[in-house]
């Protein structure tokens, strides 16, 4: 069965829970926790995921 990419959802947890397509980004979470910034600033176009991952980055936390 395809998976439905969702365009325009930016909440993960509705992402998991519908069983959409998504890049995942754990990687990025890990190099991320690994690298100790004290701030990070995320620049990326537009539509590019920006607040998905922080999105992602609340259910990771929980």
């Amino acid at each position: 069965m395809a998976r439905t990419i969702a365009i325009g959802v930016q909440d993960f947890g509705k992402m998991i829970q519908n069983q959409y397509f998504y890049i995942d980004k754990t990687a990025f979470i890990k190099e991320w926790w690994e690298n100790g910034d004290e701030v990070t600033l995320i620049t990326r176009p537009r539509r590019f995921g920006k607040t998905l991952t922080m999105s992602m980055l609340e259910y990771f936390f929980r």
